[in-house]
C-alpha cells in the first residue's frame, strides 16, 4: 500500500484476484453515472482473466479512505511510435459520489503518473465524455484536451466482421 503524501488518509493500492467483485461494482458505478448500464457485460470471470490470466492486459489500484474502498483506476500500456516510447491509458477513474472532492481522483491520477514514470512512458492518456465535470478537474492537474481527434471503435461484432474480410 502507498500512503499519499498530501493525504494521508487514502491510500493507493494494488488490486488483488479478490477485489475482482468490487472492481465490477465500480464498473457498474461508473456505467451508471454515464447512463450506460446497459452497455456493462463485463463478468468476474473475464475481469480477472484480463487482470490476472496467463497473459495480463490491464493493472488496476483501489484508493482507499480510512481502509474503505473509495475509487479505482484501471489502466494499461500502449505505445506511441512519435515519441518512441510506451504509453499508458488509463481506461477508467471512478470515485464514489460520497468521496469527491476529498483528493482521491488526484490520489488515483498522481499514483498513475508516478508508475508512467518509472515505466518511462512518454504519454499519458485517457477519454472523457464532453459533458463530464470532471474535465475541470483533469485541466487543474495540467492536462489538455486532444482537439481535433475523433474516437473510433469496432465492437466485438465489428472486429468479427472485419477479420472476415480477405486481406
Amino acid at each position: 500500500m502507498q500512503k499519499t503524501s498530501e493525504n494521508p488518509i487514502i491510500t493507493i493500492r494494488k488490486a488483488s484476484k479478490s477485489d475482482i467483485p468490487l472492481l465490477l461494482d465500480f464498473i457498474m458505478g461508473i456505467a451508471d453515472f454515464e447512463g450506460l448500464t446497459d452497455h456493462v457485460i463485463a463478468t468476474e470471470e473475464n475481469l480477472e482473466q484480463s487482470l490476472f490470466g496467463d497473459r495480463p492486459y490491464v493493472e488496476a489500484v483501489i484508493a482507499e479512505v480510512l481502509s474503505e474502498s473509495a475509487g479505482f483506476l484501471i489502466f494499461f500500456h500502449n505505445f506511441s511510435s512519435f515519441v518512441g516510447k510506451p504509453g499508458m491509458f488509463i481506461e477508467d477513474i471512478y470515485v464514489r459520489p460520497e468521496f469527491r472532492g476529498k483528493g482521491v481522483g488526484r490520489a488515483l491520477m498522481v499514483y498513475c503518473a508516478n508508475v508512467a514514470k518509472e515505466r518511462n512512458c512518454g504519454r499519458l492518456d485517457w477519454n472523457v465524455l464532453d459533458w463530464n465535470p470532471a474535465r475541470n478537474f483533469y485541466e487543474k492537474l495540467g492536462a489538455q484536451s486532444q482537439d481535433g481527434w475523433l474516437l473510433y471503435r469496432l465492437d466485438e461484432k465489428g472486429i468479427k466482421q472485419l477479420a472476415k474480410k480477405e486481406i
